[in-house]
């Protein structure tokens, strides 16, 4: 059966891009190579990701939504979405050969007059350099005469139940003029408001912006609450009087790491080839250098915290609470904790963790025991560290049973425990 709509790549983007246009009324097919996770959406059962709930799928599935491993079904489609993952590398840098794939497969079904998007975070020249020739080699038609093609940033803040696709202004740019238009006829079917920029780098760009605007405010709140410390402030009050000034100021908060699927792009990470824009972006780089610092300054402070009680880190038995990247979703990519980890590993620390969306949770190749009482846990415990607050951690009822607690995000109450 056809359907208008093709959503490529079923992860953190593309799952719900695809339920929020079956929302809309859409006829929307969501195509994935991976069939362990295609037969999954098929049962009804939801990502591991967390991205959606069972219901959500139930949901998307009585409303004809259609997930296949069949490339021949993105030749029946007026509009496909490529959300492929675009993961860091090693090196910090954006992979894109899921990206590459997707057009690939693509490519051999493309119909004349369809609309190509892309949603992946990507360089800036990512759609027109590497995606737009991929596309033209394998369908022999033309972007911009033949079909539409055009850059669309996600910006998709998993968890927020305030904001989704409806009410999240969308921001595309296009290949040409009309391919700008074809891009906005397709997402004002599912959002409120379409921005539309001059071109494809700029949309590109957005992207770009956002992210690092993320990144450096995180980063100058992390190094306020190293300062605070220092000199015996409490940084969590420190923001809470800032944010009532109602201009000129949003408030970021410190944590032990930066976590999520938004890569900074520095001047070193702003193309593809490696080659960044003439002038250096200094404030991302710095960005950078102080956020990955985070996990270690957390282990300095547990270390800290175990020798003024007479203990060492060495053999310490030590609780992690939270080891997903953002409060009340399972996604663990980009979490701090995992270096957190790794780091108090080394050191001899025995470690136990609780997470009530992560039911196992491996670090070095080894299992970390799980600790379902969590009261217990915490009372046994040399040093409790909360890592990310969940909704339901009862943080007073822990403070109370921990031996030691440190609350590296600002949710304890006052006095109740040892804050970053």
């Amino acid at each position: 059966m056809p359907a208008d709509l093709a959503v490529i790549g079923l992860g953190h983007l593309g799952l719900p891009l695809a339920q929020a246009a079956t929302a809309a009324g859409i006829s929307t097919i969501g195509y994935d190579p991976d069939e362990h996770a295609i037969a999954e959406l098929r049962a009804g059962r939801p990502p591991v990701d967390g991205s959606l709930a069972a219901a959500d799928v139930r949901r998307m599935l009585a409303g004809g939504f259609r997930a296949t491993t069949d490339p021949a079904e993105l030749g029946r489609v007026r509009t496909a979405v490529i959300c492929a993952p675009t993961p860091a590398g090693e090196d910090g840098a954006l992979d894109l050969s899921a990206v590459g794939e997707a057009a690939r497969v693509l490519a051999q079904w493309l119909r004349p007059h369809a609309t190509v998007l892309l949603e992946s975070a990507a360089y800036p020249g990512t759609t027109e350099e590497y995606l737009l020739p991929i596309l033209e080699r394998g369908s022999g038609l033309r972007g911009g005469r033949d079909f539409h093609l055009a850059y669309a940033p996600s910006r998709l803040d998993p968890g927020n139940r305030r904001y989704g696709h409806t009410n999240t202004p969308k921001v595309i740019g296009g290949l040409t003029p009309a391919c700008t238009e074809a891009a906005a006829a397709f997402y004002g079917r599912i959002t409120d408001r379409v921005v539309r920029a001059r071109g494809l780098r700029e949309a590109e760009v957005v992207q770009v912006l956002e992210t690092n605007y993320r990144h450096v405010n995180i980063a100058f709140a992390n190094e306020m609450a190293v300062l605070c410390h220092d000199i015996g402030v409490d940084v969590w009050d420190v923001v809470r009087c800032a944010e009532t000034k109602p201009f000129g100021f949003q408030a970021f908060r410190p944590g032990p790491g930066v976590g999520g699927r938004g890569v900074a792009l520095g001047p070193g990470r702003l193309s593809r080839k490696g080659q960044g824009p003439g002038h250096p972006l200094r404030m991302v780089e710095l960005a950078q250098e102080v956020n990955d610092g985070m996990p270690r300054y957390v282990i300095h402070r547990c270390a800290a915290l175990l020798n003024e009680h007479g203990k060492s880190a060495r053999g310490a038995r030590i609780l992690l609470l939270g080891v997903t990247y953002k409060p009340d979703v399972a996604d663990q990519e980009g979490s701090p904790a995992r270096e957190i980890a790794t780091r108090l590993m080394e050191m001899g620390a025995q470690l136990s963790y609780h997470d009530p969306f992560v039911h196992q949770w491996s670090v070095l190749g080894r299992q970390v025991p799980r600790a379902d009482a969590l009261y217990e846990a915490a009372a046994a415990a040399d040093l409790t560290v909360l890592l990310q607050h969940h909704r339901t951690y009862d943080l007073q009822g822990l403070a109370v049973k921990a031996q030691l607690l440190l609350d590296t995000r600002g949710a304890t109450p006052v006095g109740a425990a040892h804050r970053l």
